[in-house]
């Protein structure tokens, strides 16, 4: 069983994959360094909803991204979903087909394809080497081309996006609305809030979260973990600090008691599924209460 405890994953020596765990996870579509043998997945079909292998125009590139959405005709609310270091893998496709199911536009980028794709090595060295190319300036080149494919669409209204992420996506997610006023809100997933002890060799100019708190353009909901070793709560009281200092009263921080990291990831051991699914109606109200509502809602 492989635990996940810091913001990015695990380290190097926390990897301990068995081979049934990593056939399970081949055969799965789920991140091969990641996978539990007693997890349970959530399985979502894809009755009533479309989904697609969409391509993004980025500065340097095209770059794929996994498209959910409601069949109905309208123009529905968009959510971008931002991934895991592990990222597209089954998880993240099964998150936004649950958005689908309820009423939004899902859409999940590739942001790693440049370096490789981690969803499918069990050598985390080798996964955080690719997370590790995604570097700031890439990752908003990457969000502005997201926008750009939804503010295109016909089945997108475009006047109500939001954004929401996991680990290195709820990262990604708090900076997301702090550069773009595009979203009218988002939701982080225990994404890292301040800046690393070590400042990271690739890009070292990179901002975190609580550096960028005054710059907030949409209200953000933090929903984070008691026992998560990687975000201790210190972190978590400096930006409930930070926000008040910024008078950002609509963006808060929720806590689950007991919880650990990743308690939203139902292919981990540390899935905590009354911690989850309050979690996920916690984000639909919020999108909801901050204009980002579904048409059938």
């Amino acid at each position: 069983m492989v635990t996940l405890t810091r913001p990015e994953g695990t380290q190097p020596g926390d990897l301990d994959l068995s081979r049934r765990n990593l056939a399970l996870a081949l055969t799965g579509g789920y991140a091969v360094a990641a996978f539990s043998a007693q997890a349970q997945p959530v399985k979502t079909d894809e009755s009533g909803i479309v989904t697609a292998t969409v391509q993004l125009s980025a500065a340097d590139r095209q770059i794929p991204a996994y498209l959910a959405r409601p069949a109905g005709k309208g123009r529905h609310p968009a959510v971008l979903v931002v991934s895991e270091v592990f990222g597209v893998h089954e998880y993240i496709r099964d998150t936004c087909r649950r958005l689908a199911k309820a009423g939004y536009v899902a859409i999940a980028p590739d942001f790693f394809i440049r370096a490789g794709d981690p969803s499918v090595l069990s050598d985390f060295p080798a996964i955080m080497k690719i997370a590790a190319t995604a570097n700031d300036a890439q990752v908003t080149g990457d969000i502005a081309a997201a926008l750009k494919f939804l503010k295109a669409s016909a089945f997108v209204d475009r006047r109500r996006l939001a954004v929401t992420g996991f680990c290195w996506g709820g990262n990604v997610t708090w900076e997301a609305c702090e550069r773009f006023a595009d979203f009218k809100a988002g939701v982080a997933w225990y994404g890292r809030l301040v800046p690393p002890s070590t400042p990271s060799a690739s890009d070292p100019q990179g901002r975190h979260p609580i550096q960028m708190v005054a710059d907030l353009k949409a209200p953000v909901l933090g929903l984070y973990a008691e026992k998560d070793t990687g975000i201790p709560l210190k972190d978590v009281d400096a930006m409930k600090a930070a926000l008040k200092a910024a008078g950002k009263t609509t963006s808060d921080i929720v806590v689950y008691p007991g919880a650990q990291h990743g308690f939203h990831a139902d292919y981990r051991p540390s899935y905590n599924k009354e911690a989850a699914d309050d979690g996920w109606k916690r984000m639909l109200a919020h999108f909801t209460r901050y204009g980002v509502k579904p048409l059938k809602a």
